[in-house]
């Protein structure tokens, strides 16, 4: 036993590389488990977030207005009569659907933070108001449709909100040539999910003059609000008091001002970008119901064909928190080198057990600012967290080397990891060649201090 154990504290320089390396690599197995940790919040925080906004409105879609004018058409069909087939003419409903020919539409969007326990939603008020302008094609008949069989007294004017739940305060108003309509729920296009409402009116007008309607109406939603223009020519101003917002979909804004006061935005998009005519001949029997699709915080990828701005939240902790542990391995390995520097150099033997507690504590430190970020946020967990372990290590180090002056060593260099740590955070677009500068100059370092050391332990022995 006594031959034995000095063997076993007199491991050659690189017996003592490997060892380290190797204990770096089982500290793999908690580091995932940190990472599917936070996948795990974050997941629980969209949850919450939903149940947050449940009942006030989910992300809402805009759609429309359209003017549908049923119409009497001939279809034929085929019959068999005593053996015989048989031609017959009959008399179906179709339905003529008009798209603007100007839509201008103004929307304000008034945000607002809403919390429950450690979780935050965005959640919206939007007043929406504008104006549409209708016109009969000239070339009315290329569509197959004859103006005499247009049922004008059986029009009906749509519009298409995702979620109409969102629909608060005074009712929607919508008007033409200065009469009010009476409103009916339902109806709404497929770019809405089939929600929606409509009014039913007598289009008669519009075959002297083009049909103007007024509208108006207050609804609620969160995280994004999306337009699907339709007209020929859309014009869409959105203000807003948040100060980041996110444009998103196949259009951004023509003009737009952001600041700290919040945003304005204009769009100005036209029917031939979006490759849709302002005349379409449907067949309401053929079409069928339309699937209303789930409400709720559904946060679907903005349409090739659609104009969106999400009220975006500065910071989001959970993904600040994943790609941090994703530094893990730099935090682990920088401390054991230098360890490992004052074990081969400096004459000071490291234990394997004083290797894995040290990075176990390494580890630590983002379970504690997943932690901590969830009650105090991020930044000060981050300074919080980073105090704590480097306390605590430094103490720990003042031990196992044997002197504070290297434990403050320790101490130091963990302090510069960790500065380091949040610039790569905050510069994301720069955290790539910062870190591989980083680690270039530390390899280089290594180079040089260990450029005379006999990591074999062969020297000695010849």
């Amino acid at each position: 036993m006594d031959d034995a154990a000095p063997a076993r504290r007199d491991r050659t320089p690189g017996a003592k590389f490997l060892f380290a390396g190797l204990i770096g690599l089982l500290l793999a197995i908690p580091l995932f488990s940190v990472y599917l940790l936070v996948y795990d919040k974050q997941s629980q925080s969209e949850t919450a977030r939903a149940s947050i906004a449940e009942g006030w409105g989910g992300p809402q879609t805009m759609a429309g207005p359209f003017l549908v004018i049923p119409y009497l058409d001939q279809a034929n069909e085929t019959v068999t009569e005593a053996g015989r087939q048989v031609t017959r003419s009959r008399d179906v409903w179709r339905e003529l659907v008009l798209s603007p020919q100007v839509a201008e539409i103004g929307t304000q969007l008034k945000p607002e933070r809403r919390q429950r326990s450690i979780y935050e939603a965005v959640v919206y008020e939007a007043d929406v108001n504008g104006r549409a302008r209708f016109a009969l094609p000239a070339d009315l008949a290329r569509y197959g449709v004859s103006a005499d069989r247009l049922a004008f007294d059986r029009a009906e004017l749509r519009f298409g909100l995702s979620d109409a739940r969102g629909l608060f305060g005074a009712p929607p108003r919508v008007s033409v040539g200065g009469a009010a309509l009476l409103l009916q729920p339902g109806k709404g296009p497929v770019e809405t999910g089939g929600s929606g409402f409509y009014a039913p009116l007598d289009a008669s007008p519009i075959r002297a003059a083009p049909l103007v309607s007024d509208f108006a109406y207050a609804m609620r939603g969160n995280a994004h609000l999306t337009l699907a223009p339709q007209a020929g020519d859309t014009r869409w101003t959105l203000t807003s008091a948040w100060p980041h917002p996110s444009f998103q979909g196949g259009f951004l804004p023509a003009t737009r001002k952001v600041d700290d006061k919040g945003f304005t935005a204009t769009y100005r998009l036209g029917n031939l970008a979006l490759g849709k005519s302002l005349v379409e001949v449907r067949d309401p029997a053929a079409g069928g119901a339309v699937e209303v699709r789930p409400r709720g915080l559904i946060l679907e990828p903005a349409g090739e064909q659609q104009a969106r701005v999400t009220l975006v939240q500065p910071v989001d902790l959970y993904s600040q928190v994943n790609r941090a542990v994703k530094y893990g391995f730099l935090f682990i390995g920088f401390t054991f080198l230098t360890f490992l520097m004052f074990d081969v150099i400096g004459g000071v033997t490291v234990a394997s057990v004083e290797y894995l507690l040290v990075g176990v504590g390494l580890v630590l430190f983002f379970v504690l600012l997943l932690a901590f970020a969830e009650v105090i946020g991020f930044t000060a967990a981050y300074l919080l967290a980073s105090a704590a372990i480097i306390g605590q290590i430094a103490a720990y180090s003042a031990a196992v080397l044997k002197s504070w002056r290297r434990a403050a060593w320790v101490g130091g260099l963990l302090a510069a990891l960790y500065a380091v740590l949040y610039i790569l955070l905050s510069l994301e677009a720069y955290s790539l060649l910062i870190g591989s500068v980083m680690l270039f100059v530390a390899l280089g370092v290594v180079m040089y201090v260990t450029r005379r050391v006999d990591w074999t332990g062969k020297r000695g022995l010849a």
